[in-house]
């Protein structure tokens, strides 16, 4: 019964942990305050650079959407990298008159071929600020506008901005869009809190000069993933409080969930692989923590089957700390991007997502995994 109080006590531990961790995630949400844009007359010439593969059914609308942006013409343009796609992309690509087109060449297999396609855009990039996005993304008509009327309002090296999911078909998709909006939010906390730890490559400007003060990808260019986390990394070890997170609806960009599990799991283990590479110490703890907060929840159900009476309340004490201190800052999160019906499934998902952390943790940072019909590392 010793090793049970044991586990008992430190699972305790461990759920006062995470909930300190998600009131930091609170406060550092609140502290970012929304952006409003200014009238200001821009005068920063863009760069926005989409790394395509396969993407023949969704590019069209995207570059549409670019195109279609209110900021001036003359201070904009739109480089999109084929990444050895197999089917059209490069093809409707070429049919724009007004967009570059650079197809990737290599000869020799790459981890990253996403980073060699962002890097070598950038080398041939007239803007002074980069901005980067999907080609599967959606975007209104005033994204580019707000996001340099932040950057020359506030000066900062590196903007996160917001990317949510829309259009979704299936409780599945609906589940995925309340966790990612968790993921962007826990993005957003970090940089109001002057830590920044992750934010998402679908938006994400930051100055082409800093980019190779930092050393662009250099160090990082062997993992699949990473060209927008571990970049951030760089840039906040060498810019700190330059790192800026635009709170502003019009500068969100949308994106559509995966339809299967299969691609989801694929995707996230991607995601997953990067942190293998984090120099900061205390993020690796804190990720850890998290982690076991997670797997101890598992073995205290489990426990709970043979031993109720000693394990049910630390258990009890667990999910509900999770899921009270979650819904507080998912309320305030979801309230940003006008989606506060999806927490209604947050008692349901709150159990799954206990599964998915513990096996994704293990997952993201072994093995290979598919990615693009290619398997990486």
């Amino acid at each position: 019964m010793e090793i049970l109080d044991a586990i008992n006590y430190f699972s305790a531990f461990l759920a006062l942990i995470y909930i300190f961790v998600v009131i930091t995630f609170i406060v550092g949400w609140i502290r970012i305050k929304p952006y409003f844009k200014t009238t200001k007359v821009p005068s920063t010439l863009v760069s926005i650079i989409v790394a395509a593969r396969n993407e023949e059914d969704k590019i069209a609308k995207t570059i549409d959407d670019i195109l279609a942006q209110s900021y001036p013409k003359e201070l904009f343009e739109l480089t999109v990298i084929d990444d050895h796609s197999t089917d059209r992309t490069a093809e409707i690509v070429k049919s724009y008159g007004n967009v570059i087109l650079i197809q990737l060449n290599e000869d020799k297999a790459l981890n990253s071929y996403k980073k060699m396609a962002i890097q070598t855009a950038i080398g041939q990039a007239k803007g002074d600020l980069i901005v980067t996005t999907d080609a599967d993304c959606r975007m209104g008509a005033e994204w580019l506008a707000t996001i340099v009327n932040y950057y020359e309002a506030t000066g900062c090296k590196m903007i996160s901005s917001p990317v949510a999911y829309f259009e979704e078909k299936s409780f599945f998709e609906r589940a995925q869009a309340l966790e990612f909006s968790y993921l962007i939010g826990l993005g957003a906390s970090t940089i109001g809190n002057k830590n920044p730890s992750t934010c998402n490559g679908a938006n994400l400007a930051y100055e082409k000069k800093a980019f190779f003060e930092v050393g662009g990808f250099k160090g990082i260019d062997d993992l699949a993933s990473g060209d927008d986390e571990l970049l951030l990394h760089k840039m906040s070890a060498i810019y700190g409080d330059k790192i800026g997170f635009l709170k502003n609806k019009d500068a969100v960009v949308y994106t559509h969930a995966k339809a299967t599990v299969g691609e989801f799991i694929q995707q996230r283990r991607r995601w997953a692989s990067k942190s293998t590479r984090y120099k900061d110490k205390s993020v690796i703890i804190l990720g850890v923590s998290v982690w076991l907060f997670n797997l101890t929840m598992i073995i205290n159900a489990l426990l709970a089957i043979f031993f109720p009476a000693s394990t049910l309340p630390f258990l009890v004490f667990q999910l509900a700390a999770k899921l009270l201190v979650e819904f507080v800052f998912l309320n305030n999160v979801m309230n940003f991007f006008k989606r506060k019906a999806l927490l209604w499934w947050l008692p349901l998902l709150n159990a799954l997502h206990i599964i998915y952390i513990v096996y994704i943790g293990i997952a993201g940072n072994s093995g290979k995994y598919n990615w693009k019909g290619r398997m990486v590392k």
